[in-house]
């Protein structure tokens, strides 16, 4: 077994069977519905939390995994033979997650910049190469690679959710909801930048063309691709669809309780990550 654990947190959209293969730690985070906590680990049945908060009387609340919780992980880890851990986490503009983790224990510790499937990319690389016998220099510097190496695009049906929990700006939210629009978002330096606009979904497909369009002007080399949707996947099933033409191995997955209460429901990401 290798001497240098993975750690990671449930803001993560991942295969169980990566997670066991890899040995990959996972602490979760919590949500509140209704008044009532729930480890965000025990909602990854397909569609329980999205039928959760459809009925929820007001916008579930997530929060980060307390110290302790870190604390008693790492302690875990160590007992059971980890020399050293590398900590990989949500961005910090989106949770306190990865400074609970610091605080939780001294060890090499990094802000993917990134959630969801683009948290994956770095997560599962570094375990690779834990399993591979790198060193904890050559691990953190090959996260950095995939970091800088990785795009990050979502797109929303409704602004509510992101409104409600102080995302964006309310005007925004009040236009989405009275013309249709769908908007697209680019996670680009800790930041979500609105890049395109536009009624019906259509607007989602449109963009997707023009992306592939640029990758392929580029002759850029994916190496791998990650869709993630809140709700049914039948959009997520007609994206990829359309980026096969890149060549790439693609995963879609269900996206998890703390990225569905702030994207809402008919949500969906595209990540890339380039060799």
């Amino acid at each position: 077994m290798s001497k240098i654990r993975i750690v990671t947190d449930s803001s993560i959209t991942i295969e169980p069977e990566l997670v066991k293969k890899y040995n990959i730690t996972v602490v979760p985070l919590s949500v509140m519905v209704d008044g009532v906590i729930y480890s965000d680990s025990d909602l990854r049945e397909e569609g329980r939390f999205l039928e959760m908060m459809k009925h929820s009387k007001e916008l579930p609340k997530t929060s980060q995994p307390p110290v302790g919780l870190f604390a008693e992980t790492y302690e875990n880890l160590v007992k059971e033979g980890a020399e050293q851990i590398v900590s990989i986490h949500i961005m910090h503009t989106l949770s306190g997650t990865c400074e609970a983790s610091r605080q939780g224990a001294t060890l090499s510790g990094a802000d993917s910049g990134f959630t969801d499937q683009c948290l994956k990319f770095q997560v599962v690389e570094a375990a690779k190469l834990a399993e591979a016998g790198a060193s904890l220099d050559e691990i953190v510097a090959h996260v950095e690679e995939v970091k800088n190496k990785s795009e990050l695009h979502i797109g929303v049906s409704t602004l509510e959710n992101l409104v409600k929990g102080g995302r964006i700006g309310r005007v925004t939210g009040l236009l989405s909801s009275l013309l249709n629009i769908r908007v697209i978002m680019e996670l680009k330096d800790y930041q979500l930048n609105t890049i395109a606009k536009g009624r019906g979904a259509k607007t989602f497909t449109k963009w997707l063309d023009s992306y592939i369009n640029g990758i392929k002007d580029k002759d850029r080399k994916v190496a791998e691709i990650g869709i993630s949707y809140a709700g049914t996947p039948d959009l997520a099933h007609e994206l990829a669809e359309k980026l096969e033409v890149l060549g790439a191995p693609i995963s879609i997955l269900e996206t998890g309780s703390i990225i569905q209460t702030h994207t809402g429901e008919g949500a969906f990401a595209v990540m890339v990550r380039y060799e």
